[in-house]
């Protein structure tokens, strides 16, 4: 998940509340396809055309293969420290990988978190599905309204190659 913002985020609270939606965006995903991920890496960039160029990431190594929301949302945070105030940061992401089937992936009852016997993730997923993604997210990704500095998408383009529901009709 990355994006560029529509405003600059200036501030590590900002970086927090983006960091943890696109975490949260990416454990749905995981979820979605019946997969668990192993390294997270968060990242943030300011513009090419600026003086303060700044690039910084951090890559986690999960203690294991998860796509629990709490756990990605924890990992992403950890590039926080890195994040300079005042800074104009212009986009943001959260990238996975070690990509494996859930099937596959047990972990032992030792390394299982209270929260994830809780459910907390399909509670948030099926409110979502139900009610809308905005609606409810889990700390600092759960924040209504959405985020000032949230994409505008009042201009997108069809994604005719890539959703059926838009696919270009020609008659003749």
């Amino acid at each position: 998940m990355s994006r560029s913002f529509s405003e600059k985020v200036t501030t590590r609270d900002g970086m927090r509340q983006a960091l943890s939606i696109y975490a949260q965006q990416a454990s749905t995903r995981l979820m979605k396809h019946q997969q668990v991920a192993k390294i997270l890496t968060a990242f943030a960039g300011t513009s090419h055309y600026t003086e303060q160029i700044r690039y910084p990431s951090q890559m986690v190594r999960l203690p294991f293969p998860t796509a629990d929301l709490v756990e990605l949302t924890r990992a992403a945070h950890r590039l926080l420290p890195q994040i300079e105030e005042g800074v104009k940061w212009a986009r943001a992401g959260v990238m996975l990988t070690d990509l494996k089937p859930a099937a596959v992936i047990q972990p032992l009852e030792l390394f299982r978190h209270a929260h994830e016997d809780a459910g907390i993730a399909t509670i948030i997923d099926q409110v979502q599905k139900k009610a809308g993604r905005e609606v409810l997210g889990l700390g600092w990704g759960g924040m209504r309204p959405g985020p000032s500095w949230q994409m505008h998408r009042g201009m997108l383009s069809k994604r005719a190659t890539t959703h059926w529901d838009e696919l270009i009709v020609a008659r003749a």
